[in-house]
């Protein structure tokens, strides 16, 4: 028998004899199967423990769906009296600023580009570069509350009021909680902005930069819908 050989023997069922089958020392044993209760595949990753998307960015995605809502029933209700009217907007009412709002529309829609270079900062750790986007994001929605409010002064002086009947009372609300919107995001772009200094410190603060970038693509999201339909339709 050659060396580095071990023997084996089975017994053959016809004959009743021993045979030996040479087999080489240190081969790996024909494999059994797991035993039971044994992974058959133990080099798999183990399952993830924790859920998938934490609590607050769960509770920000809730709040979000909620004031979809909340503006489907503004956006419904504005559609059931503009598709009632015979004439939109009724005879003698100013027409909203076109032009000027299409460069506004601009203005809000790239700041959710510089939130996104904030947040790409923020995952960098670059402290500076989430300080400069909270900045000019917060900016840019300053500068769009500051041309849509010129707008409506200019409106009121040409007597679109909320009394003025169902056209002012529909666009001033609509876009008006809108505004209200805009508003308290940059609020809340502020807060992080100046709290961005010492935001390594605390994790939960880059936690509450991040609900307020969802917060703020949501109302930025909302505007060309709004736009569409209450000042091109």
């Amino acid at each position: 028998m050659p060396r580095g050989e071990a023997v084996g023997s089975v017994v053959d069922v016809g004959t009743g004899q021993r045979i030996e089958i040479p087999a080489r020392v240190g081969a790996p044993p024909p494999f059994a199967g797991p035993t039971s209760g044994q992974d058959p595949f133990p080099w798999s990753p183990d399952p993830r423990t924790g859920p998938p998307v934490s609590n607050a960015r769960l509770g920000m995605l809730i709040f979000l769906a909620f004031e979809g809502m909340f503006f489907a029933g503004l956006i419904g209700a504005f559609l059931v009296y503009r598709l009632g009217s015979q004439f939109w907007p009724p005879v003698g009412q100013p027409r909203l600023p076109i032009l000027v709002t299409w460069a506004n529309t601009a203005i809000l829609l790239f700041s959710s580009y510089t939130m996104r270079g904030a947040l790409r900062a923020m995952r960098m750790g670059d402290r500076d570069g989430l300080t400069t986007g909270l900045s000019w994001t917060a900016l840019l929605g300053t500068t769009f509350l500051i041309v849509q409010g010129s707008e409506w002064l200019r409106l009121i002086r040409h007597g679109l009021t909320l009394s003025a009947g169902i056209y002012g009372a529909t666009f001033y609300t609509v876009i008006g909680c809108h505004g209200l919107h805009v508003l308290g995001a940059v609020i809340w772009l502020l807060i992080a902005r100046f709290g961005s200094r010492d935001m390594w410190c605390s994790a939960r603060r880059q936690v509450g930069v991040e609900l307020c970038g969802m917060y703020w693509y949501f109302v930025v999201g909302l505007w060309p819908v709004l736009f569409a339909l209450v000042y091109l339709s």
